[in-house]
């Protein structure tokens, strides 16, 4: 079983997509355990301009990454605006406009080579507080970069020219902001798109952002809209006689073929909303998390067909659940660590809990694995380094200044990690 799928060598030394290729693992070497503010410099470190949470991506010696620029509302503007949305202000925050663009690093002295206007937005739709508009990690192919912003557009960019090859908005009301990223799939740019007011997965075309195939939801049955939402990343995976995608919405666990969007299963895994971890796969079970309001870890048999409600789930986990932050699988056993800076540790096969530690701030960062170690960044900018294993074994704890939202990513044997307004490159010193 292959549950992400590498187009060649290149892109397995790559990291052309969100968790990279293979749902956090690297095959890198000598990456580095300790780094802090003060005693051990960085190897580089660049200002990003503007704000955004998406990941960085590598293709050769080149980082690309996406972010925005806001135009605040005034006071007064903000007050009516917030007070019109039929869905209550929650966290909101809202701005008179926006730029979304593409920034392009030279991956080996951090020097910022271009930035590539993609949209520029007027009364954008309101986002979380804790959300940028520039959320989703954007995907490469190796010669052509997709970017994707939500409801606020989609953009297609050749990596040589920098050209902007094509454009698409699919407009939902996500009401908090983007956060899915685009999984790229022979042909097609697939984008899941779970708004309160309609849930669908859609494939466009990598050439042209024409439509290759839309797949609606299964029914989703709340009556509060806002119930309706997700925002987790696709999962692509490869069995012997068949390949699946697989994408956790609101309340539904959906498996399609990802050649036309037909069906292959579905599973009601729970009544949970705004889904944001991204499924994982091992052997023939998948790991999805149900989001809020309290999110449980299921485990679904990926085998059936049709609805497998009744007879797909394996086991539950209801503990420290990540409502934000993907979990790892390493040796048999799954990694997480939840909101409220706890990670955990428990049997795949089984759910039996081995343990859990609590190592402060909150986690949204997914974790990466190398090398018999498992890196966590919590938003407060600190990565706690740990030994896999039915005990807590710490090895190291590492802190950067800047909120970190986005999740480490691998250069050669250097840490790519992203921090508010930071992009800062990590190696082992001697």
């Amino acid at each position: 079983m292959t549950f992400l799928l590498l187009a060649d060598a290149t892109r397995a030394e790559d990291w052309w997509q969100f968790r990279g290729p293979s749902s956090g693992h690297t095959v890198a070497h000598g990456l580095p355990l300790e780094w802090d503010n003060f005693f051990r410099e960085p190897k580089w470190k660049t200002q990003i301009p503007g704000k955004g949470w998406s990941s960085p991506i590598v293709v050769g010696d080149r980082i690309w990454l996406t972010s925005a620029e806001q135009v605040a509302l005034g006071n007064d503007a903000i007050g009516d605006k917030l007070a019109e949305l039929p869905f209550g202000a929650y966290d909101l925050v809202t701005d008179a406009s926006v730029k979304l663009f593409a920034i392009e690093v030279d991956a080996k002295t951090g020097e910022r080579l271009r930035r590539i206007e993609l949209f520029e937005r007027q009364a954008p739709q309101p986002i979380h507080a804790m959300n940028s508009y520039a959320s989703p990690t954007p995907a490469t192919d190796g010669e052509r970069l997709y970017c994707h912003f939500g409801a606020l557009g989609t953009a297609c960019i050749g990596i040589a020219s920098g050209e902007v090859l094509w454009k698409r908005q699919l407009v939902v009301e996500e009401i908090t902001g983007p956060a899915a990223s685009p999984v790229l799939w022979k042909e097609h740019v697939i984008l899941a798109c779970d708004g309160a007011d309609q849930q669908y997965l859609i494939a466009l075309d990598k050439l042209t952002g024409q439509t290759n195939w839309k797949v609606q939801r299964p029914e989703i049955t709340v009556a509060d809209e806002t119930w309706r939402r997700a925002f987790s990343t696709p999962l692509i995976v490869e069995s012997k006689d068949r390949v699946q995608l697989i994408s956790m919405s609101a309340q539904w666990l959906i498996s399609i073929n990802p050649v036309d969007g037909s069906p292959w299963w579905c599973a009601k895994v729970g009544s949970g909303y705004s889904a944001v971890p991204t499924p994982i796969c091992l052997g023939e079970t998948v790991y999805v998390c149900t989001g809020f309001p309290k999110a449980e870890m299921v485990a679904v048999d990926i085998g059936g067909s049709g609805d497998v409600t009744d007879s797909a789930i394996a086991w539950r986990h209801t503990r420290q659940v990540p409502e934000i932050s993907s979990p790892i699988a390493v040796d048999g056993d799954l990694y997480f660590g939840s909101s409220q800076g706890v990670v955990s540790c428990l049997d795949a096969g089984t759910g039996k809990l081995f343990w859990q530690e609590r190592v402060g701030g909150n986690f949204a960062a997914s974790p990466i694995f190398s090398e018999g170690k498992i890196y966590f960044c919590n938003s407060a900018g600190v990565t706690t380094v740990i030994q896999p294993g039915h005990q807590y074994v710490e090895l190291a704890s590492n802190e950067l200044f800047g909120e970190t939202y986005a999740s480490p990513v691998i250069y050669k044997n250097q840490i790519l990690l992203r921090t508010n307004p930071y992009l800062f490159c990590l190696e082992s010193t001697p």
